[in-house]
């Protein structure tokens, strides 16, 4: 059940991925990760109150605040690449996370790093090399490829991301997760708003809404999942994200499927699930924290 919850989840989480593709070509990355955590900072906020979830204990409330920075870093950059690669590609890219988390505990509480990930690592990156090959004969541009990198870069964040998300899930319930998620980065990102800001028209209003909607519900899902279940168990739940950014990018953006793209991906999913079959721990950054 944990998987299935987490499978829908990662749908509905890549459904509001394909609303915010529009958003950020029509008004920029930064004004529709704006609007939209404002906008879902009133959503959970008002769901917040009306189940008079209790205030979170400073140990619970440091968890919040350190994968809330950790999820404005990610957003901002996997938003920026969005805009400028398709969706497919874009989502191929991140399926790296997984096995990045892994290797991640290694780094950070010195642990040993078997042979199965090194072999992972080996094939996942050559995936990422096939997809930079198949962008770079399509000719897609410099834009392209910065876009491709800024992904990337989301991608690392995202590894942190999955280890904290287990982490924060068993400490906190799923409306209190997606509220303080959703409030610390409508805070950084309200803090650069006098330089950066636009009032987006008002034909994009139910767009930015939607988007914070989906946003809550997919936190919300994932969180109920990553409570009840392994994260090592539960991160492949990612690369289902592959079928819905290829379908969304096809019917709502036109884009087609490279072979390119294709190959590179399951060149990155056998990656992580050779490098997966070796356990990694589930509460590795209570070290660090």
């Amino acid at each position: 059940m944990p998987f299935a919850v987490a499978t829908v989840g990662i749908a509905v989480f890549s459904t509001m991925d394909a609303v915010m593709k529009g958003l950020s070509l029509a008004i920029g990355a930064y004004d529709a990760i704006l609007w939209r955590s404002v906008a879902g900072t009133v959503i959970t906020g008002t769901i917040f109150i009306a189940t008079r979830t209790r205030w979170p204990a400073p140990a619970v409330l440091r968890v919040h605040l350190l994968r809330g920075c950790i999820s404005g870093a990610m957003t901002i950059l996997f938003f920026w690449g969005l805009a400028r690669v398709p969706m497919a590609q874009a989502v191929s890219l991140t399926f790296v996370a997984p096995l990045a988390a892994m290797l991640l505990a290694a780094i950070v509480l010195k642990e040993r790093i078997g042979r199965g990930a090194l072999i992972g690592s080996c094939i996942a990156v050559a995936g990422v090399g096939v997809i930079f090959a198949g962008q770079a004969r399509a000719d897609l541009g410099p834009q392209a490829a910065l876009g491709a990198l800024a992904v990337l870069g989301s991608a690392l964040c995202y590894a942190w991301n999955i280890i904290l998300m287990r982490q924060q899930a068993q400490v906190a319930r799923p409306v209190e997760i997606a509220f303080f998620q959703t409030a610390i980065v409508a805070v950084l990102m309200l803090a650069v708003a006098p330089v950066f800001a636009t009032l987006p028209a008002p034909p994009h209003w139910p767009a930015l809404v939607g988007a914070a909607m989906l946003a809550t519900t997919s936190l919300m899902l994932l969180s109920w999942a990553y409570a009840r279940g392994r994260a090592s168990e539960l991160a492949p739940s990612e690369y289902t994200a592959f079928i819905w950014a290829s379908l969304l990018g096809w019917l709502v953006f036109s884009e087609t499927l490279s072979p390119f793209t294709l190959a590179g991906a399951a060149l990155i999913i056998c990656g992580c699930l050779a490098g997966l079959r070796v356990r990694a721990p589930v509460a590795v950054m209570e070290t660090a924290l």
